[in-house]
């Protein structure tokens, strides 16, 4: 590598990337809150100073070429990665009014079905320049989204969407619209969405160029005259501001139903996550009402619902051919009569409520999760046992976290049988000559009370087993303080309901707990959309091992450059030559851990 290379790499490196977040961050929330107060002369003044920030352009390259979880994926000029001088020289020359180039159509599954989605995939310095804009734009409508709005915004999640839905239902039996609209990203008409920004004329300029840039599927350009497209870093953000306004239609509506305005507005809910939503109300003559309000309304965006997947219900009572309840992001909600000692209570009268509100893992879903698991186990046959959970684990793991907020537990005994069935018949195809308790000797093992664990020994000790759906703790999610956002400044509660989502897997949600929220490296509080790496602290090419004491909680960019300072300090100390490697050794500065070197 040359001087010249090195001296680059140095310069990206040793960046002040926490003073940079800082600044940013600091001018973001200044943003949210003019947002928030009305003033629309301070947020486009803050904007435009943000986005002609160096420290809000290095970060935007940092975030599209090391952060992304698709920064390997190529736009239509081919490029995946650029190097650290190539940054540098981006950063510099990252400004509106840029020359935009088409997107590359790539399709993906979509999950569960046989069809496919299609994405845009921006190039390298669109990607950059969009999460410029986006980081201008963002905290201005975070203060302006309705506080039920939970789809592609930081801070919520689809267990926010399913919580606010137990709360609107839990002490009522209602009639719900339960809707999608179709092809949602696809049909958003340009000048509607434009019109709706209402931003200063340079961003304006620019998103209509990303909208209006075409898309190269093959070797063939089409025109993109509708729809953001899907895989762009600014698209989620201006699907939710096209979709901006649903919930307060309704309210309106609402106000000029009979009674009190304020009762009125408490008993309509209109709950969205992006374009999947749900409408409640106790009088089905209503809710028919909304549906043709909501048509009338995303004719104005260009867009429609989907005959095929909107559906009126009850959530405790059959409705014409319909069952009782619905399915929502995966989750079947529905109420079911009980008796006097499983009933709660109103809470307007206090009277016994006869029914009790039930929210399960929907059938389809299990059934996905089931046949996945099917096909790993069929498809590695020859596999050793040990690999085989190594497959199956993150299976295992990432869907019963996402349920594990729910009544999920019968649901869990059931794929552990399930599970248990297709793995036996998996051990005795290997040994078609031996006795059961042979196989089952040699591949389920006793752990404490349970006989039917299948895990793998070494040297008298279990070193791998395969994680049951049922040993997932079920916890009640709480849901996100009704309009509270990542920029109105509160760290403290972000990073703690960080560690507590659901999904978050127990190692890292420990080590959040144990960092209190903080980045080891950069020592800033890890944020809601920020990519999070496990890192040993003592890198296990030098021995370190695999425990909570060796790992510690990075960002990406953090890990990069704490990977890339242990390989320089060991190429320095020989590791290219016939001298040992240097021995390390963790200690404990003023509540700081350190590396020291012998």
């Amino acid at each position: 590598m040359s001087n010249t290379s090195l001296k680059t790499t140095a310069e990206w490196r040793e960046i002040n990337w926490r003073k940079l977040e800082r600044s940013v961050y600091k001018l973001q929330k200044r943003i949210y809150q003019a947002s928030n107060r009305g003033d629309v002369k301070t947020v486009r003044k803050l904007q435009k100073t943000l986005m002609k920030s160096w420290s809000a352009r290095a970060l935007s390259v940092r975030k599209a070429t090391q952060d992304n979880q698709g920064k390997k994926t190529a736009g239509v000029d081919g490029v995946k990665t650029l190097t650290p001088k190539q940054r540098l020289s981006l950063t510099d020359k990252l400004q509106l009014g840029s020359k935009v180039r088409p997107t590359r159509r790539i399709w993906i599954p979509k999950p569960g079905t046989d069809e496919k989605r299609p994405l845009g995939i921006p190039t390298m310095k669109d990607r950059a320049l969009q999460a410029l804009v986006k980081l201008a734009l963002e905290p201005e409508w975070e203060a302006r989204f309705e506080p039920n709005s939970y789809g592609f915004r930081i801070g919520r999640s689809c267990h926010d969407a399913i919580e606010a839905i137990f709360i609107a239902i839990k002490s009522r039996t209602k009639y719900v619209l339960d809707a999608d609209i179709a092809k949602c990203f696809d049909r958003i008409d340009h000048e509607a969405l434009l019109n709706k920004l209402n931003t200063f004329p340079t961003i304006r300029r620019q998103i209509r160029s990303w909208l209006k840039s075409g898309v190269m599927d093959g070797k063939q350009l089409f025109p993109t005259s509708e729809g953001t497209p899907q895989g762009g870093v600014i698209s989620p953000l201006l699907a939710n501001i096209a979709l901006h306004g649903m919930e307060e239609r309704i309210m309106q509506y609402a106000e000029t139903l009979p009674g009190a305005k304020r009762e009125n507005r408490k008993n309509l809910s209109l709950i969205r996550y992006v374009d999947d939503f749900v409408i409640f109300h106790e009088d089905i003559t209503v809710v028919q009402r909304c549906r043709v309000i909501i048509s009338e309304w995303l004719k104005g965006m260009g867009l429609e619902l989907k005959p095929s997947k909107t559906r009126l219900a009850h959530t405790l009572k059959q409705h014409e051919q319909e069952k009782p309840g619905f399915n929502f992001l995966g989750f079947n909600i529905r109420q079911f009569p009980c008796g006097k000692y499983q009933s709660g209570k109103s809470p307007r009268n206090g009277k016994l409520l006869g029914f009790k509100t039930i929210i399960t893992p929907s059938k389809e879903k299990k059934k996905i999760h089931y046949d996945h698991i099917a096909r790993v186990i069929k498809a590695h046959k020859s596999l050793p046992q040990a690999a085989m959970i190594k497959n199956l684990n993150p299976i295992i793991r990432g869907w019963a976290n996402y349920y594990a907020t729910v009544v999920s537990k019968v649901t869990y005994q059931k794929l552990d049988h399930l599970t248990y069935r297709k793995l036996s018949a998996w051990a005795r195809h290997r040994h078609p000559k031996k006795s059961w308790k042979w196989v089952k000797a040699k591949y389920w093992q006793t752990i404490g009370d349970d006989n039917w664990v299948f895990a793998t020994m070494k040297d008298g000790n279990i070193s791998s087993r395969l994680q049951k759906h049922g040993e997932t703790e079920i916890k009640r999610h709480v849901k996100v303080k009704g309009e509270s956002s990542p920029y109105d400044g509160n760290l403290v509660y972000w990073s703690t309901r960080m560690r507590n989502n659901p999904e978050m897997p127990k190692k890292v949600a420990t080590l959040l707990k144990k960092q209190k929220g903080k980045c080891t490296h950069c020592r800033l509080f890890f944020r809601e959309d920020d990519v999070i790496e496990v890192d040993h602290r003592i890198p296990k090419s030098f021995g370190g091992k695999d425990s909570y004491y060796n790992w510690q909680l990075l960002h990406r960019h953090c890990h990069d450059t704490k990977t890339a300072n242990d390989s320089s300090s060991g190429t320095q100390s020989g590791c290219n030559s016939t001298e040992p490697k240097p021995t390390r050794k963790l200690e404990k500065v003023e509540d700081k851990w350190v590396m020291r070197y012998a």
